[in-house]
């Protein structure tokens, strides 16, 4: 089986667009014009990105009010998520803007017009890729930020967030514990094998999806496609919704059969249900299926600086290392006791 992962020197896509107002987004300062327009081709870059699913936020000293207003008057207020306007150093907007969105620094990419701006950020926060606001008639076509495909959840992938802004909302009043809380969502888990209209998310969940994740491996559309025939691999897809409205596809495992044993390849779930404790779900039904099969079931598992948290999934689900091949760690589970579904989310499989 073929597969490739990122190296070292490519720069991983950007998920996240942050940018300054005064004399980026917009001419001009907004204490020296009341109403600043927006710079030409602005408009364009901020709902072609929207469309991509690249999300945008603002980091811009200023005040806080007057700049919410004006967004609001030029009708793009929407398109920003957690903006974070005010007058303390841009670095700390930007670690902000990263945990809020639960994303990577190196996810990030900053447009500010001022050189100490960007210097200050390359030099505190390194990871994230700064441009000059000059270099915007340039943004759509960095490799970066090309969209090699454009999914369904990449489309709503912002109103996705203003979902998840709304339960963040309701969690903050709720007076119960986690569990509690998670109970009153109707979560429903659904896991499906994967068909032919889900290989272009698929290929954008192993491009974008770093935390939560066995092995780093990605996969190409074409590449997908061929397990789907394949009768020595399982490809499964996984979605989670709830009375919100759905997460989308946020799930993803890769499974190599034979007669004797089942090796997860490939295990992933997106970090944006991270907090709804549904990470284990898709584990345990590839458990229960392998001890229905009768089948030893190894995974594969490549460590990195970003998915501990998956390893200990995996080691809190009674996985054992026994074996190291190169970077690989080869673990193996003895079918003896599997974990049941969390009482807060209801499995739903198709076959």
């Amino acid at each position: 089986m073929k597969v490739r992962s990122n190296t070292p020197e490519k720069r991983k896509p950007v998920k996240c667009v942050v940018w300054d107002l005064d004399n980026t987004l917009w001419d001009g300062t907004l204490m020296e014009k009341s109403s600043p327009e927006l710079r030409e081709g602005v408009l364009e870059i901020i709902q072609a990105l929207d469309a991509r699913g690249v999300l945008q936020s603002i980091a811009s000293r200023n005040h806080e009010q007057s700049a919410l207003e004006r967004l609001k008057e030029l009708g793009i207020e929407e398109y920003f998520l957690f903006p974070q306007i005010h007058w303390e150093p841009k670095t700390g907007s930007i670690k902000a803007i990263a945990e809020v969105l639960n994303i990577g620094l190196d996810s990030l990419c900053f447009i500010d017009d001022e050189p100490f701006e960007r210097a200050e950020v390359h030099a505190v926060l390194p990871e994230v890729l700064c441009l000059d606001h000059q270099q915007l008639p340039r943004l759509l076509q960095m490799a970066e930020l090309a969209a090699s495909v454009v999914t369904a959840e990449s489309r709503s992938r912002r109103q996705m967030y203003m979902a998840d802004i709304r339960r963040k909302q309701i969690e903050e009043k709720f007076a119960g514990a986690h569990d509690e809380f998670l109970a009153t969502l109707d979560m429903v888990f659904t896991i499906s094998p994967a068909q032919p209209e889900d290989l272009a998310r698929a290929e954008e969940l192993t491009n974008r999806t770093n935390q939560l994740n066995t092995t780093g491996y990605t996969f190409a559309k074409e590449e997908l496609e061929g397990f789907l025939g394949s009768p020595d691999h399982l490809l499964l897809m996984a979605e989670l919704t709830d009375k919100f409205g759905s997460y989308g596809k946020i799930g993803l495992a890769l499974i190599e059969q034979n007669s004797s044993v089942w090796t997860i390849k490939l295990l992933l779930m997106s970090c944006r249900v991270m907090n709804r404790n549904v990470g284990m779900v898709m584990l345990i039904h590839i458990l229960d299926c392998a001890r229905k099969a009768g089948v030893r079931l190894l995974s594969e598992f490549v460590s990195n600086d970003r998915n501990r948290m998956m390893f200990v999934t995996y080691k809190f689900a009674g996985f054992k290392q026994i074996e190291t091949r190169g970077k690989v760690e080869i673990l193996e589970h003895d079918l003896v006791s599997v974990a049941t579904i969390p009482a807060f989310v209801t499995l739903n499989v198709k076959s």
